[in-house]
């Protein structure tokens, strides 16, 4: 009879931790799940997509920082979009004598406050067809729909597409896009 109680007990446990797994809704980014009860860092270490991004944020002292409470809005290169980088680029840039500039251009692709697809379009509707966003660095990006598509372009001109939306996390969203942003 104890038996019976304690394999009830043990199979209620079983049945509600995966009702609770079921119910996280999860993206699929670089061939990992994303769960939006983990942070920014812890997600996105397992995309295989954005190891380079990782490694960039590991090399500015960011890993802390992404890590915190936020909200954060994180518009994530992956790494094609590095490639598309000048040769040599990215390895300059995550050289210690770099921390800086490294800092500042990944700094420009995070947002104070959690801005999902839906809250971007609002503002560029209320932009009439484009919204300034600032971003944590101090710079500003410009957000546009093309079509159906959130475009992204910098301080250089430069034009990235978001190709991923609505990454929740426990500390913000990611959008994954297809070019890096840079900076003045």
């Amino acid at each position: 009879m104890k038996l019976r109680n304690f394999s009830g007990v043990f199979l209620a446990g079983i049945l509600f931790f995966s009702a609770a797994n079921a119910q996280e809704k999860t993206v699929t980014v670089g061939g990992a799940a994303m769960y939006p009860s983990k942070n920014i860092v812890e997600n996105a270490v397992n995309s295989k997509e954005h190891t380079t991004l990782v490694a960039a944020v590991k090399a500015a002292g960011l890993v802390e920082t992404l890590s915190s409470a936020g909200p954060f809005t994180v518009f994530a290169p992956t790494n094609a979009a590095f490639e598309m980088l000048p040769a040599g680029t990215v390895e300059s840039l995550v050289k210690p004598e770099n921390k800086a500039t490294l800092t500042t251009v990944l700094t420009y692709h995070v947002v104070a406050g959690k801005f999902d697809s839906k809250a971007v379009a609002a503002m560029i509707k209320a932009g009439n067809g484009k919204a300034e966003i600032k971003t944590v660095s101090g710079g500003t990006l410009v957000a546009t729909m093309e079509g159906s598509k959130l475009v992204l372009t910098d301080a250089k001109g430069g034009k990235s597409v978001v190709t991923i939306a609505n990454v929740y996390q426990s500390n913000g969203v990611i959008h994954v896009i297809d070019h890096v942003l840079l900076p003045q």
